[in-house]
């Protein structure tokens, strides 16, 4: 706790950093980013401490992390999902009934609000080498006028059964989803 920026005094975030310090491995400018829209997301979905959410990040760097270690959101458990459009946005939303329509909210880093926080300005904008401290610091100032944000409505998907089929090149089973007979990775080896 010693590398954590001095301007942090809410004890709430203070317990949700002790907890992502070790799981990201440092506290990251992108990491403070995901706890501040995973924060300011279940404040504006009135999200209960133990009520479910799902989230879609549109990076894979550094803000899905608050999202799993503080909520629980995962991709095993299908509380995460990773659309890696290189954008710092989240879409988050609690959970519903298969073919129900639910509220969700989609934040993003605003570059025409960021412009009022020169340091961390430049960090997001990758202009200049602005340390995490530094860029954190002027988050906390900045108290959340960096986000914009809106409300949208989106469909709990209906889940059909799994099928499972075995390869007629690799002799593997994989999740079929189209009646294919070909896995992935046979049909497609620069998949990875």
């Amino acid at each position: 706790m010693n590398d954590l920026p001095l301007e942090i005094k809410d004890p709430v975030l203070l317990a949700q950093i002790e907890k992502i310090i070790p799981f990201h491995g440092y506290l990251s400018t992108g990491a403070f980013v995901g706890l501040e829209m995973l924060n300011l997301s279940k404040k504006l979905l009135d999200v209960g401490d133990d009520e479910r959410i799902y989230v879609t990040c549109e990076t894979k760097n550094c803000i899905p992390d608050p999202f799993q270690i503080i909520c629980g959101c995962t991709l095993g458990n299908k509380g995460l999902d990773i659309i890696d459009h290189g954008k710092m946005a989240v879409t988050v939303n609690k959970a519903g009934n298969p073919g129900e329509t639910v509220k969700g909210i989609r934040i993003i880093v605003d570059p025409e609000k960021t412009i009022k926080y020169p340091l961390f300005h430049a960090w997001f904008m990758n202009e200049a080498k602005i340390s995490h401290e530094d860029a954190i610091n002027e988050l906390i100032r900045a108290d959340g006028d960096v986000y914009s944000w809106y409300f949208i409505d989106l469909h709990v998907p209906i889940r059909s059964k799994k099928k499972i089929a075995i390869c007629s090149a690799c002799g593997e089973s994989f999740v079929q989803y189209e009646n294919e007979i070909i896995c992935k990775w046979c049909s497609d080896p620069e998949i990875l």
